[in-house]
């Protein structure tokens, strides 16, 4: 965690801040862009974040969001949260439409990006791994206040290494 991280959970923590998520996430992708990846708000923040790159499940054109993430065996959990939004994340349906064989999906961290395997969690596996992500972003709590909706979790595998675009 980062000196700024208390401050990130506040602001997190804002009831109103779903309003906000399109420019907030338009202004990460543009900062990502103009480091080449190197460089997002969570990282400034001081909080453990990937770029997930995901085909879209109508067109097929890669789409990429940034999320925070938590490091978790071997791999990375992320969660659909949303800031507690009752509409479903777009990235979530195109994860779950993605052919897990076909090496489509990648992460991409620090410039760096991996293949990754995604596996939506249930059950006892989602219960363990949202304690895991609830200490990293204690706010993923008052999202889950927020909506009706199960907030899906997932894990990410790295399978192959390749070059940052």
């Amino acid at each position: 965690m980062g000196l700024l991280t208390p401050l990130a959970v506040r602001i997190g923590a804002i009831s109103w801040m779903p309003r906000l998520l399109p420019q907030v996430v338009w202004t990460d992708k543009r900062l990502q862009s103009l480091t080449r990846g190197r460089v997002s708000i969570l990282d400034v923040a001081g909080l453990p974040n990937l770029t997930l790159t995901v085909p879209g499940r109508k067109s097929g054109v890669p789409r990429s969001t940034p999320l925070l993430c938590v490091p978790h065996d071997g791999g990375w959990l992320v969660a659909g949260s949303y800031f507690g939004d009752p509409k479903m994340p777009m990235w979530v349906r195109n994860l779950r439409a993605a052919d897990p064989t076909a090496g489509t999906v990648t992460a991409t961290m620090g410039g760096r990006t991996v293949t990754v395997a995604a596996r939506e969690l249930d059950g006892e596996a989602r219960a363990e791994a949202w304690q895991a992500m609830l200490r990293t972003w204690p706010n993923y709590a008052l999202y889950e206040q927020r909506t009706d909706r199960t907030i899906p979790v997932f894990h990410l595998t790295p399978l192959a290494a390749s070059n940052a675009a």
